[in-house]
């Protein structure tokens, strides 16, 4: 495999299916096939690839697959949708394969898009399309784009059968492999995918990578395309990469903080210049509405039972409901303003993880915060201190709820949710409980019907291999 450097408009930003056809049928780029992504219920990538003569076709009329074998999709006797590629999502893998065969190259081309049902509705089982509704509701009520940036945490070990850590680095110290960040961010560049920084994380064997924030269902196909080539990258170094939870105990969890704000044109609404914090009364009620709501979306956050193991005390995962400038330890956290760059002012919500459905997680977290804006929730206090040394007392008197101990709670908090249901629509939200309720089964049959903190062997085996 070569990588080749694309001289069309940083291999991404093209506005239409005409660019797109004129870029992927020139000859001289060799792009023979393109590959469709679009994620399951559980946010895990489904992909097929056609030639690239078909693509003038597949805009025209959609490219028909099979949904009944997609987890959360549809029956048998249903099977049939189609989905129509969205040309402003195509981007060019960076790189040429080469195959057995002398005088065997190509160049792939990857594209997301809308799924629809063989009488051309939207299908209700697409997590991207749920996405797009939420920000059709928040633009109805005045809000042009919902911006965000995640930081998406990962392990790399030797293999996907043993959770070893490959080096005793921690936060910003020494540790392996800082290579294969600069790698992975090189690629995304060449596919028009900015980052803002990297560094070895806490835990040992663990990364970070920032990327730089942009309109919300752009990043969360761009988040689709960065899981793919963290893993990539560290299979070309005959290593494994990994977004599970917890997958070592004693370590901290790896997780994916989103920062977040919402806009008006050019305007970043989060802002007012005489506000607390430099928080606008729309950037307060929205972390009422995340605040208020925190119980009923965290499965949607935290989606596997094994989520619920990052999500404890002594591992800089939030466990307590509450928001703060300078506190980590709280579920929300408010970067500090600095003159001169109202358009950076955000929240930083800090509970999902990165083995979430990051089409619903956006979708949830903005539902939660509109209807705080909607509602107007009120605020309490922030908290600046730690959490997790405050007495009981002292916790009850700041009113300090915490979030729920292991799946089996988030669901049944979820399962009673009208703001989630709402933001999911009726059959996502019910496959999605369904596919919890049959996860959560399996473990305790695997392991005991005692969720406890520790990482077990069947979650390793259950979960390492595919996240």
């Amino acid at each position: 495999m070569n990588y080749q450097n694309d001289d069309n408009r940083k291999n991404f930003g093209f506005l239409n299916e005409e660019e797109v056809l004129k870029a992927v049928l020139d000859p001289a780029r060799k792009i023979e096939f393109i590959r469709i992504i679009f994620p399951d219920i559980l946010g895990r990538p489904m992909d097929f690839s056609f030639p690239s003569a078909e693509l003038e076709k597949a805009f025209a009329e959609g490219k028909g697959f099979d949904g009944s074998s997609v987890e959360g999709f549809v029956r048998i006797e249903e099977s049939d949708l189609n989905i129509k590629p969205d040309p402003k999502t195509c981007r060019i893998f960076p790189w040429e394969y080469k195959g057995f065969a002398e005088d065997t190259t190509w160049r792939e081309a990857v594209m997301f898009g809308d799924i629809m049902t063989p009488d051309g509705r939207p299908y209700m089982g697409d997590s991207r399309y749920a996405l797009k509704r939420a920000l059709r509701t928040a633009a109805e009520a005045g809000f042009d784009d919902f911006k965000v940036g995640p930081e998406l945490e990962f392990f790399i070990f030797a293999n996907d059968r043993e959770p070893v850590p490959l080096d005793e680095g921690g936060y910003f110290f020494a540790g392996r492999h800082g290579e294969i960040r600069k790698e992975i961010q090189l690629l995304l560049k060449k596919m028009g995918i900015p980052s803002e920084y990297d560094h070895h994380e806490v835990a040992h064997g663990q990364h970070e990578i920032d990327l730089r924030y942009a309109n919300a269902l752009d990043m969360a196909d761009i988040g689709m395309i960065f899981r793919y080539m963290v893993k990539r990258v560290a299979r070309m170094h005959n290593l494994y990469a990994t977004f599970m939870p917890k997958p070592i105990n004693g370590q901290n969890g790896s997780g994916m903080h989103v920062h977040q704000s919402l806009w008006a044109g050019k305007a970043n609404l989060f802002f007012d210049p005489n506000g607390a914090d430099h928080l606008s009364d729309t950037a307060r009620a929205y972390i009422a509405g995340l605040t208020t709501h925190a119980r009923e979306i965290c499965a949607v956050f935290s989606q596997w039972v094994n989520s619920y193991k990052r999500l404890i005390e002594g591992y800089e995962a939030p466990v307590y409901i509450a928001w703060g400038q300078k506190n980590r330890s709280a579920y929300i956290r408010v970067p500090r303003y600095q003159p001169g760059k109202e358009i950076a002012t955000r929240i930083e919500l800090r509970s999902p993880d990165p083995g979430c459905n990051i089409y619903l997680a956006f979708a949830a977290m903005l539902a939660a915060g509109l209807s705080g804006i909607r509602e107007r929730y009120p605020l309490p206090d922030p908290v600046e201190e730690n959490i997790y040394d405050m007495s009981g007392a002292r916790q009850k008197k700041f009113r300090i709820q915490t979030l729920p101990r292991d799946l089996d709670e988030a669901v049944r908090l979820m399962e009673k949710s009208d703001l989630v249901r709402g933001a999911l629509g009726d059959h996502i939200f019910e496959k999605f409980i369904a596919n919890k309720r049959d996860e959560i089964a399996d473990y305790t049959k695997n392991v005991g019907s005692e969720f406890d903190t520790q990482v077990s062997d069947y979650e390793i085996g259950r979960y390492l291999p595919f996240l």
